[in-house]
């Protein structure tokens, strides 16, 4: 049997099924042709109302419109994480979790509906070509970006290694637009950005991609040789607004800190499904104390390496509780008609915990400051507010999301500084800090 990619992925990344006939009694097998027949009949509604709307709706419909999004009706009414994905979406995802692509190597966002450069990726066609943060994206290709979201705007600009592009740009010193042409390469995501406070290495990791686990492996090699590893107070895993991402990098993202145990069990319907995973000997850090941050905006793959650490009480958990994703989706490709994103298990954390719809409760609450123009509008619904989300599937109560604003200023990041002066050892004043004893 082909093997499945699982993926955890955030609020907001060939087909296979098994189906068990039981056979211990006459009148199951009897409810389960029952079932069937019935079923039949209501997929021969479905058809009757299909060809209603392609022979009588006031305008031709699209046929393969209509299927893809009564395909795709059918599995958003199961949660909010199960989806159809069409070719472009599904190759879109493959991109993300790859985390390499044919590209300039530039951060955008969107600003006044222009594409603003946020930073260039260093050794790529954009920095090599002068591209600078704020640039002022007006035209791809002689096009004006000005009517296109930020997605088709980056599309514009992606595209097969080799291909050029020229973008014209408006720069803030510059009376006259600059236009440069680039040739595309393989752009890698860095998920993971390392840098050395003092005797502390900061690990901030933004998504769960293939790149992952060997960007934080290098991460800690360089950290440890740049500060010296007797002179190493610690480590600082910032998971904060981190939505997910793949599981296989959530499992060995919390390797690299553990020596042995469970990191985390997924459990479908079928109790013969269950699966567990489990750390082998050698942590990177050589048990280094820890401090992991997480926020309203930390979710599923986020959440499993923050639960497995909470659990194996080998970092203390700090910041607001997590958002609450605790179910596992399996992409199942459809040839070349897309893939099904399928929510197919709850994840459990080594202490058999249910995270879905509930969180990672940190073992030291700190609020940040909120700006006042922010104030109301820094929290996450979470999982538990997300219209038709999956049950805790236990006795436990439900809880909502937390505030996931970050200071762009550091020196004002309460939960970074926190974070340090655990580690340092220093006692701070309790205010807006609160001690929780670990959950079992």
């Amino acid at each position: 049997m082909r093997k499945l990619s699982l993926l955890i992925l955030g609020a907001a990344i060939g087909a296979g099924s098994a189906t068990m006939v039981s056979q211990t009694s006459l009148l199951s097998g009897m409810s389960a042709v029952a079932a069937s027949a019935d079923t039949y009949r209501q997929l021969s509604l479905f058809g009757d109302v299909f060809e209603k709307v392609r022979t009588d709706y006031v305008e031709k419909p699209e046929e393969a419109k209509l299927v893809e999004a009564a395909i795709n009706g059918m599995l958003t009414s199961l949660d909010p994480h199960s989806s159809f994905m069409d070719a472009k979406s599904f190759r879109d995802m493959q991109v993300q979790t790859r985390g390499e692509f044919g590209g300039l190597g530039i951060e955008v966002t969107m600003e006044e509906g222009l594409v603003k450069v946020v930073t260039p990726i260093d050794e790529t066609p954009a920095s090599r070509a002068g591209v600078l943060a704020n640039d002022i994206i007006t035209h791809i290709n002689d096009e004006p970006v000005q009517g296109l979201n930020l997605n088709q705007a980056v599309d514009k600009m992606r595209g097969p290694v080799n291909s050029s592009v020229t973008l014209k740009i408006q720069r803030k010193e510059a009376k006259d637009p600059v236009v440069v042409k680039l040739t595309r390469e393989t752009i890698k995501v860095r998920p993971v950005r390392a840098r050395v406070e003092g005797d502390i290495g900061v690990l901030r990791v933004t998504q769960f991609n293939e790149q992952t686990y060997e960007n934080l492996r290098t991460g800690i090699e360089k950290l440890t040789s740049d500060i010296g590893a007797d002179k190493v107070a610690g480590f600082v895993i910032d998971l904060r607004n981190n939505p997910g991402g793949l599981l296989d990098q959530a499992i060995m993202v919390s390797d690299a800190f553990l020596d042995r145990g469970e990191i985390v069990s997924t459990r479908s319907r079928n109790a013969e499904d269950t699966q567990r995973f489990s750390a082998k000997a050698g942590d990177l850090t050589k048990g280094k104390p820890l401090v992991v941050l997480v926020n309203g905006g930390s979710a599923s793959a986020s959440e499993i390496v923050a639960g497995a650490l909470q659990d194996h009480k080998r970092a203390t958990v700090l910041g607001t509780r997590s958002f609450g994703k605790g179910s596992v989706q399996t992409i199942i490709p459809l040839g070349g008609n897309g893939a099904v994103r399928l929510t197919t298990a709850r994840y459990y954390t080594p202490a058999g915990r249910s995270i879905q719809a509930k969180g990672i409760d940190p073992d030291v609450e700190v609020l940040q400051d909120i700006p006042e123009e922010l104030k109301g509008k820094d929290e996450t619904k979470g999982e538990a507010g997300l219209r038709g989300h999956l049950s805790n599937g236990g006795d436990k109560e439900e809880r909502g999301g937390s505030s996931a604003y970050i200071p762009p200023d550091a020196s004002k990041d309460k939960q970074l500084i926190a974070a340090y002066d655990l580690l340092r050892g220093v006692r701070k004043d309790a205010t807006n800090t609160t001690a929780r004893p670990n959950p079992n």
